[in-house]
């Protein structure tokens, strides 16, 4: 990390825990003016920034600021980021059918989308410099939340989850009872069943390609259950729009430390 930079994660409290998988901050005073791609990691999540707000690339190839606040719905394509000053934020990474009653609507409705909530979190602050304090303002925003909406959960589409994290195949369920299962999964989920297990497949090649046993890209993807390069090369086109070699060599900031030191897919929260 660069000087000042860090990241941190937070476990959520016991009454969140069937809908947020963790709470992270990250800080960076003097971070690198350059473009940061942020790999989907198949949780959608509630941003509030304490510093400056990053700049997003358009679909026209021009970068806008972000909202102070806003949620940012699940990834199926790349995102490109650029900090115009010292960063700072909290933020929420929900499970990835954990969001749908925050939300209040289809998760679908947010998918590749970045929502304003800058409006309604209005009076929400966080202070600066202290990571602990600003995970407890979003816990106390999420508890009350989920008090006044009674948050529920799907049993068919988190077991659907469950399979796909621990990469076995799914229920055996008849084609009517599997197509109705599709609808609620887009709905809770917001993206289909075959897409998230692409996008946590993905995601495992860079857990394989951390730590002290860290692999090269291709061994990391064979892990992660590619068949083989070209197959590999063209997800990191697909969810990065880059290759596997420009990734590594460009990314800082953000977009490293999530890589580096974000979840490895595992079991979910329990019911």
């Amino acid at each position: 990390m660069g000087e000042g930079e860090r990241y941190q994660e937070f476990e959520p409290p016991a009454a969140l825990r069937p809908f947020v998988r963790t709470l992270w901050t990250y800080a960076a005073p003097a971070p690198e003016p350059t473009v940061q791609r942020i790999a989907p990691d198949g949780c959608p999540e509630l941003i509030l920034d304490v510093g400056a707000p990053y700049e997003e690339e358009g679909e026209d190839g021009v970068f806008r600021l972000q909202p102070q606040a806003l949620f940012a719905g699940q990834m199926t394509r790349p995102l490109a980021l650029r900090p115009v000053g010292p960063v700072e934020l909290v933020a929420v990474r929900f499970e990835p059918d954990g969001a749908r009653d925050w939300l209040g609507h289809a998760a679908a409705e947010a998918t590749d989308r970045r929502l304003d909530m800058t409006a309604r979190l209005a009076g929400v602050t966080a202070p600066a410099g202290d990571p602990a304090a600003q995970v407890e303002v979003m816990v106390r925003l999420l508890e009350d939340h989920r008090r006044r909406h009674a948050w529920s959960l799907d049993p068919a589409v988190r077991a659907e989850l469950e399979a796909a994290f621990a990469d076995r195949p799914p229920p055996v369920r008849s084609a009517a009872d599997q197509r109705a299962l599709q609808r609620r999964f887009r709905d809770r989920v917001g993206v289909p069943p075959r897409m998230l297990r692409s996008i946590l497949r993905f995601r495992r090649v860079f857990d394989h390609a951390q730590g002290p046993d860290a692999l090269g890209w291709l061994e990391a993807g064979l892990e992660a259950g590619y068949f083989d390069q070209p197959q590999l090369a063209r997800d990191f086109r697909r969810f990065l729009g880059c290759t596997a070699t420009e990734w590594a060599r460009d990314q800082v900031g953000l977009a490293r430390s999530l890589a580096s030191q974000s979840y490895k897919p595992g079991p979910l929260s329990p019911h």
